[in-house]
């Protein structure tokens, strides 16, 4: 079957191709338009679709549109209640419950061809949850699935088992109690950007003392259903709003930390209840936008029940494109195959990008390795714009669209903030070879997609001071050399020059933009900010052969 997976009614639209039960290709909306998120999650947009993702993908696999056997939309609006009525202050939501309503008209006419009867409706945390408990690896026996985000029709959980490839949904919690909306109210009060700027509180809170937790667990509670229940909270009068070019003060630290420290509690309770619920399952696969969050994930791979974690790499609202083409190629009877890897976007031939180089007039060559190219520019702590294969599906720089950089120098922190100008409190993050993995960490292994916290052991801590964030802690990816050769060349080249297994990765991209995607946006970025190296497919463009740089 040849299922297309559609998502596109609050933010992040995406788009995911499933034949034969095998996603071959997926891709966010904001790698094509070139606007973060791909549009702001109000009613007002809810009827814009990801048309050029859609047609990539489609294309990319030479399958034609009338050829589907279904397009699958991640929303419902047949469940859909008054926002009023459940407790919403959003009196708009009806035009979005409409436009969604129209979809498969809209979608007809975004795609040619398309006979809108082939579209069908996939409940939002269905298709959350399909993404996880279908894309997960083998586990042997059942996969448990935990949801947790803003909002999907009228709830902002799902607790359910996997069994035999079938969903059986064990609770879903009503709005309007939601840990993503609790999230999201916090990240606005802090003077960041809802529905998008979360991470940056995760990454704000360890820096703060969690002084308000006993509070927040009064007015934060979990149900013995296997529920939870969100009050309404006084910010204001815990921590002064910020504005987004307000001062950061202490208090704006403490108030992240106490947020964050009881959104990891209620989360564990929360795979408790289902751990005992399920009984048999060993796994737990996670999505939802809440599953991003890789210190409560760790914490819950540390302290909770369940033997295996798995989090689904685009776990936000992009991945349900995946879940829903998946959910729909099951009622249809296939049977899904597990993520392999998520470097399921655009790619370009090596005679493509040479003529983009030739295009551009850049000075380039061809190295016998583009790995151990790159490795000598970065143990000369030189910054490397690294743009290889095809372009990675979710928020995470996995070495396809990556900045790479020395760890070893203290100061490269604050060098990759400012190439990328964003705050200084943020972390970078390490990549490092999964056999050298347990040398230098402590925590979940393997972490291929970078969605877990690890401890940095405390003998490497001054080696690699520019990965170890303030906490101790590291957002580490394993690389395995049977998935991302090139990578773990690149990684073996530059600790046979330093004596250093890991290297910095960022991605690829400033502050406020998409990662790039296409070969033109690479050399953009390369010749706007001071990066040394730009490695693009086997060719190398030296900063210096430009007049400028080492």
């Amino acid at each position: 079957m040849r299922v297309l997976g559609i998502n596109a009614i609050f933010h992040d639209p995406a788009a995911a191709l499933v034949v034969d039960g095998r996603v071959v290709a997926a891709a966010e909306e904001e790698r094509f338009s070139r606007r973060k998120h791909g549009k702001r999650p109000v009613p007002f947009a809810a009827w814009e679709l990801p048309e050029l993702s859609a047609a990539w993908c489609l294309a990319s696999a030479g399958i034609d549109v009338d050829s589907l056997d279904a397009v699958a939309y991640s929303f419902d609006p047949g469940l859909c209640r008054d926002a009023a009525e459940l407790g919403l202050d959003d009196p708009w939501d009806w035009l979005r419950v409409d436009y969604a309503k129209r979809a498969p008209q809209f979608l007809a006419a975004a795609l040619p061809g398309l006979d809108p009867e082939k579209v069908r409706f996939v409940p939002h945390h269905v298709a959350h949850a399909a993404s996880a408990g279908l894309a997960a690896p083998p586990a042997g026996d059942d996969t448990a699935v935990l949801v947790l985000d803003g909002r999907g029709e009228v709830a902002s959980h799902l607790a359910g088992v996997y069994r035999d490839g079938r969903l059986s949904s064990l609770y879903a919690q009503q709005l309007p109690h939601s840990l993503g909306l609790l999230y999201e109210d916090l990240t606005r009060h802090l003077g960041f950007l809802h529905s998008s700027d979360e991470y940056k509180v995760m990454a704000l809170a360890s820096y703060g003392r969690p002084t308000h937790l006993g509070m927040l667990r009064e007015l934060v509670r979990v149900t013995d259903d296997g529920g939870f229940h969100v009050e309404r909270i006084d910010w204001a009068g815990l921590a002064k709003a910020r504005t987004a070019d307000g001062e950061m003060t202490d208090d704006h630290a403490d108030l992240a930390a106490s947020v964050q420290a009881r959104l990891e509690e209620v989360v564990l309770d929360l795979s408790r209840w289902l751990y005992d619920t399920t009984g048999s399952a060993g796994t737990l696969a996670l999505a939802g936008g809440v599953a991003l969050n890789c210190v409560a994930n760790a914490r819950l791979a540390a302290e909770g029940p369940f033997r295996d974690v798995w989090v689904q790499p685009a776990a936000g609202d992009a991945g349900t494109a995946l879940g829903a083409a998946l959910h729909v190629a099951g009622e249809l009877g296939d049977r899904s195959t597990p993520m392999a890897g998520v470097d399921l976007g655009r790619g370009w031939s090596d005679e493509e990008l040479e003529a983009e180089l030739r295009r551009a007039a850049l000075p380039y060559r061809r190295p016998a390795s583009i790995a151990a190219e790159a490795a000598g520019v970065l143990a000369d702590n030189g910054i490397v714009a690294w743009y290889q294969g095809r372009s990675e599906y979710g928020p995470r720089a996995l070495g396809h669209r990556s900045l790479l950089a020395h760890p070893g120098d203290p100061d490269t922190t604050r060098r990759m903030n400012d190439v990328k100008g964003r705050e200084q409190f943020r972390p970078i993050a390490p990549m490092v070879r999964a056999e050298r993995f347990a040398e230098l960490f402590e925590g979940v292994y393997p972490s291929p997609y970078m969605l877990f916290v690890h401890r940095v052991k405390a003998q490497w801590r001054d080696r690699i001071p520019a990965v170890t964030h303030v906490d101790g802690t590291a957002r580490v990816q394993t690389v395995h050399a049977d998935t991302e050769p090139l990578v773990a060349e690149l990684l073996a080249e530059f600790e046979r020059r330093t004596g250093l297994p890991v290297v910095v990765n960022t991605s690829l991209n400033t502050a406020g933009r998409p990662m790039v995607d296409t070969p033109r946006e690479a050399m953009e970025l390369f010749g706007s900010a001071p990066v040394d190296l730009l490695a693009l497919g086997p060719f190398a463009v030296h900063r210096r052969a430009l007049g400028g740089g080492r």
